[in-house]
């Protein structure tokens, strides 16, 4: 199984959608840029979306976000928000778009657009080191994952006498799978990957082959929301330029990208 980073960019053999954290808001574009554009995010999942030691939000889709809307010239404030309160807030315009490493699924689609792809995802499931744990035999584990989300969704439709143990953030399943509390964790690929290299994660290992589920992450906006073929268009010419390419080969282990 295989992750893609939507430029032909592909990862190799693997041995991985959110109230507010009230971080500081980033910008793009000039102060008096006349399109004004909220985008929400969910600041738990590094290398995508994180606070960094001073509290600012950072990551792979803050400088995405920052890119498209320097490409749109659009003064575009970002803000973290809670995963669960994500679509309802974007419904409820307290925000006009989410980037959150929101998969596309189709039912997230009934309720919200999604833009173009910028991300497909695969999952894989984490264990401890010299622990025997099998992806598909996990009938009486119990198995960590972030709450509504894919992972949550996988374990449950695909091994129902598993106990899914759900929680708000990442980084809370994350304590439990360390302190021994649960017997996996199922996790998209790349957020899990970067926790195995922390001193926390070091005594774990992927279990098993990365599981390819078609899950491509994108932009969310509110129903026939304009605004998605703006985002479409910007993100297309970061591709053709290959800003795109370098905003991944900041973020993404350049040993599982191809």
């Amino acid at each position: 199984m295989k992750l893609k980073l939507l430029s032909a960019l592909a990862l190799t053999a693997l041995v991985s959608a959110c109230g507010s954290d009230k971080a500081p808001a980033e910008s793009a574009a000039p102060a008096d840029s006349a399109k004004q554009i909220r985008i929400a995010t969910e600041s738990s999942f590094k290398p995508f979306s994180y606070l960094d030691n001073s509290g600012n939000l950072v990551g792979f889709e803050i400088d995405l976000a920052n890119a498209l809307c320097e490409e749109m010239k659009a003064q575009c404030d970002i803000q973290s928000q809670d995963w669960e309160g994500l679509i309802p807030g974007l419904n409820a315009k307290k925000f006009d778009a989410v980037m959150a490493g929101m998969s596309a699924t189709e039912e997230r689609a009934k309720v919200v657009d999604f833009s173009d792809a910028y991300f497909n995802n695969t999952l894989v499931l984490l264990g401890k080191k010299g622990v025997d744990l099998n992806v598909n035999a996990l009938d009486g584990k119990n198995i960590a994952a972030q709450q509504a989300t894919v992972s949550a969704d996988y374990v449950a439709a695909n091994h129902p006498n598993a106990v899914v143990k759900t929680y708000d953030k990442q980084d809370n399943a994350y304590l439990d799978l360390s302190a021994g509390r649960v017997d996996g964790m199922m996790s998209d690929i790349v957020p899990a990957l970067d926790w195995l290299k922390t001193e926390q994660g070091a005594e774990f290992e992927v279990k098993g082959e990365p599981i390819d589920i078609n899950d491509t992450v994108a932009i969310a906006f509110r129903k026939d929301d304009a605004l998605k073929g703006e985002f479409n268009a910007a993100l297309a010419k970061l591709k053709e330029s290959g800003k795109y390419d370098e905003l991944v080969g900041k973020y993404f282990d350049q040993n599982i990208v191809k």
